[in-house]
């Protein structure tokens, strides 16, 4: 049968007039570094090409592909853990006895999270149609309508944005996924990342290492939250150096307090590297099957809008451009109105640990000596809540050395060392030289750890090794010191492996190695490192040295890490951080460049820990009786204790300890990575909404917002101690090094801020300690901060005033006399005013104080 001509033009006619031309063989999107091109294969529009354009001309990204996924659920999808392994047997993990993150796994292996739930809809869309610079394609699917519009960014020329609205053809749960671009090979590829949650070059078949570790990228399809993904993109960098990930727009996923509570566990937006068809390809899922806004009646619509960026640089770059570009980091360093300054709080710190009522200082009896520590009301395993705990010694001495307080100088010290002496193991044996453990339970006069009978070797170099050399450089003439880092670093060299490891733990009793089945990737080497530098045995830094090369080996180029805290099992934490700090301290002694450069590398892995969405603005939220606004409680470039699957961050989120802040202005300072700077200012300045009035003392926890110490009151001293930290690296950066005062060892466990104090540094061509003398100084701009110095010889007293701020700062300066040393006066007129440069600015008493953003001036006064 023929159809009649005039009817078949008519029909002709009305398809060409259609809103989409199907009949169009090919789409395509182009600028001046990106290609793509659909082709309409019979059953959809498929990728056919897709290229990019680096510097060595265009190359083609293979297994190009475009197909699209939804996933569609009629009946609520289940949240009851399926942790199996491939033999279809329940994974028992972790042990019974960690009760903090035992919830955690579950919830984090649900159904859902493995991507178990609701059925998988594939296409590739059937109808197209070209709008301006936009493309549109169009599908109806058994149970919804589907349009998707796509454009190339005007201003970043390597992202491609996307926006999919989804209409629910019949009632259910619906989850859009990302299309999937390409397909990688799962044998071969560079890099694979989530940041925050896992990392690595390699397809890990042991699940709970991947999974719960973030050791490689599981063999699974698993979907992760955004409350512990630092950054919303998933990375992918193939065999060819081709970068491609997929980031959600602002605004996708859920927002951590909403108004007046925690809606950290609001799940809207999931991430995976493996899609639904076990394929490797960076996917996101929005809205989450079963969560928040999945459920959909007949003809209700949402929309998902993401963007992917695909380059031929690594996945740092690809990150840095997320975190700059998309999320607009330094939005918050913009919006900061400080109250409180980092000095200001300093002052309240001071009076907080001297007071026993507030620092809840103890101290015991131990075989007749007395010993001095606080109370800890955390969790510690065989407690009856009696445990007591000293946390940052670096920081210990170096508040009484620069106050010369007499409460510190006088009761604390003494009782705080006797504490450390008593904290080693001494009596011969297996552990002779060890850790006895973090924590003194005095109702049963013996020390522990912290979550088991166990003893790890990186407890020696934290509590043994790191806090006894920070003492022994303001007491270097300390015999008891020096006999007792020797005992530790011995006891260390004879646990280390030949290879250049250590066992993460033996056990008390058996003295049997302990978490086989992890290993020892952390700084546990830089316990050496502390023994050569002040025994000058040259053993240790040969020892130190081997260690390192293992650890780079093993640990930094694979991305694999593990943390510190026992109550979470030891998953990856603040000592990633700490081994970035650790290696550029070995490069320092030895001047070879691979711990430099391993070193960067860590750090940039340390950046994933940070938290950079959602974007801070000015939006009114409530905190008990507080209003506040939204940048006041962001948790932007704050840092996790633990993230992934399995830590705190889960729940509770990021933690106030900023102790990466002066390391990552250092790191600045090396690099030129503007990245660290931008987020070691973040975490420091303006997070007054999280310090108790009462005491400046500020929450652990985020979800704490400003209660205070809470359980933990020796946090103080790790708060004096990366303030310090921070404030002694801005004053080096701004001054170009001309202002550049010597630093010690790391602090114990909660990352790498360092202590100062112990020794004169460089002011200019002149020399000065260290001084902090209480409501000295008195500045009535909170955006500014100080640090004082005294040169004794030439009785000279130095004040460095440094803008916190990005916009001018000014203020009045006032100098209390009466605080000033007992017995000395200030002569006022002789004040000089010097730029960061060492240049002489003109200045008289009385003048206001004008400091360009982010700047430094120099006040000097001599006393008699």
């Amino acid at each position: 049968m023929r159809l009649n001509p005039l009817i078949l033009i008519v029909l002709l006619l009305a398809f060409a007039n259609s809103s989409y031309a199907q009949l169009a063989p090919k789409a395509r999107l182009t600028n001046d570094v990106l290609r793509l091109n659909w082709e309409d294969t019979g059953k959809g529009y498929q990728i056919k090409q897709l290229s990019v354009k680096g510097e060595n001309g265009w190359h083609s990204l293979s297994g190009t592909l475009g197909q699209y996924n939804l996933l569609y659920s009629a009946d609520q999808p289940r949240m009851d853990s399926e942790a199996k392994d491939k033999n279809g047997k329940e994974i028992q993990f972790p042990e019974p006895e960690y009760r903090y993150i035992i919830p955690t796994w579950k919830a984090n292996t649900s159904a859902v999270s493995l991507n178990k739930e609701g059925r998988a809809i594939l296409f590739y869309p059937q109808q197209y149609k070209q709008v301006g610079n936009t493309l549109v394609f169009q599908q109806k699917t058994a149970v919804s309508t589907v349009k998707a519009i796509w454009k190339l960014d005007p201003v970043y020329k390597n992202d491609l944005c996307v926006s999919i609205h989804l209409t629910a053809e019949r009632d259910g749960y619906y989850s859009i996924a990302t299309p999937a671009l390409n397909t990688n090979d799962k044998k071969s590829f560079e890099w694979g990342c989530i940041p925050g949650v896992f990392q690595g070059s390699t397809i890990n078949n042991n699940f709970t290492d991947a999974y719960a570790y973030g050791h490689g990228i599981p063999d699974r399809p698993v979907v992760v939250r955004e409350r512990t993904a630092a950054a919303l993109t998933a990375m992918l960098t193939n065999r060819d150096g081709i970068t491609l990930a997929v980031t959600a727009e602002p605004g996708t996923a859920r927002h951590p307090w909403e108004y007046d509570k925690s809606t950290q566990s609001n799940w809207l937006l999931g991430l995976s590297l493996i899609n639904r068809q076990e394929q490797l390809s960076p996917t996101l899922y929005h809205p989450v099957l079963g969560q928040n806004k999945s459920y959909l009646k007949k003809g209700e619509s949402i929309s998902f809008d993401f963007r992917y960026t695909i380059n031929t640089s690594n996945w740092y770059q690809a990150y840095q451009h997320v975190v700059n570009d998309v999320y607009r980091f330094d939005e918050l360093l913009h919006l900061k109105q400080t109250k409180l300054s980092l000095s200001d709080r300093m002052e309240q710190l001071l009076d907080y640990v001297k007071k026993d009522s507030t620092s809840r200082w103890r101290t015991f009896d131990y075989h007749g000596r007395t010993i001095g520590a606080q109370e800890y009301l955390g969790g510690v395993y065989g407690s009856e809540k009696d445990a007591v705990k000293n946390a940052d010694y670096g920081a210990m001495w170096m508040l009484a050395n620069i106050t010369q307080d007499p409460i510190l100088v006088q009761k604390r010290l003494k009782d705080a060392l006797n504490f450390k002496l008593a904290q080693q193991n001494t009596s011969g044996g297996f552990f002779h030289g060890a850790a006895a453990g973090q924590y003194y339970l005095h109702n049963s006069k013996r020390f522990t750890e912290e979550w088991g009978p166990y003893t790890e070797p990186i407890a020696t170099t934290y509590y043994m090794l790191l806090d006894m050399g920070n003492v022994s450089l303001f007491e270097p003439d300390n015999q008891q010191l020096k006999s007792g880092i020797r005992m530790a670093a011995d006891w260390l060299l004879t646990k280390m492996k030949p290879e250049g490891y250590w066992e993460v733990a033996y056990h008390n009793d058996t003295q049997k190695p302990m978490f086989e089945d992890l290993k020892d990737y952390r700084p546990t080497f830089y316990g050496l490192l502390v023994a050569y530098q002040t025994l000058r045995d040259r053993k240790y830094l040969e020892a130190a040295v081997k260690a390192a090369d293992w650890y780079i080996k093993n640990a930094v180029e694979k991305g694999y890490f593990l943390g510190v805290c026992g109550d979470a099992r030891f998953a990856p934490d603040f000592a990633t951080g700490q081994s970035a700090q650790a290696l550029l301290d070995l490069y320092e002694i030895t001047k070879d460049v691979r711990f430099k450069q391993a070193a960067i590398k860590t750090a940039q892995f340390y950046t994933t820990s940070i938290y950079s969405h959602p974007i801070p603005n000015k939006e009114s939220k409530k905190v008990g009786s507080r209003q506040l606004e939204d940048w006041q409680i962001s948790q932007v470039g704050l840092s996790f204790e633990h993230g992934g699957i399995l830590g705190s961050a889960n729940n509770s989120g990021p933690i106030m300890l900023a102790s990466h802040a002066g390391m990552f202005v250092r790191l600045f300072q090396l690099t030129k990575d503007s990245l660290y700077l931008k987020m070691a200012r973040t975490a420091a300045l303006s997070k007054d909404a999280f310090v108790d009035p009462a005491t400046g003392v500020a929450s652990y926890y985020w979800s704490a917002m400003n209660k205070g110490a809470g359980p933990f009151p020796h946090h103080a001293w790790w708060q004096v101690g990366w303030i310090t930290d921070y404030l002694m690296a801005e004053l080096s950066l701004r001054s170009q090094g001309r202002i550049d005062f010597p630093s010690g060892f790391l602090t114990p466990k909660v990352g790498p801020h360092k202590t100062f104090g112990f020794r004169q540094g460089k002011i200019f061509d002149k020399q000065g300690d260290l001084a902090l003398m209480e409501k000295l100084v008195l500045l009535n701009n909170p955006n500014m901060d100080y640090v004082c110095a005294l040169n004794k010889q030439d009785k000279v007293f130095y004040l460095f005033v440094l803008n916190n701020d990005d916009e001018i700062q000014e203020s009045t300066l006032k100098l209390d006399m009466s605080r000033f040393i007992s017995g000395h006066s200030l002569d006022l007129k002789t004040a000089k005013c010097f730029s960061a440069s060492g240049s002489k600015i003109p200045f008289s008493t009385g003048d206001p104080i004008k400091i360009a953003p982010y700047g430094l001036q120099v006040y000097a006064f001599t006393y008699k």
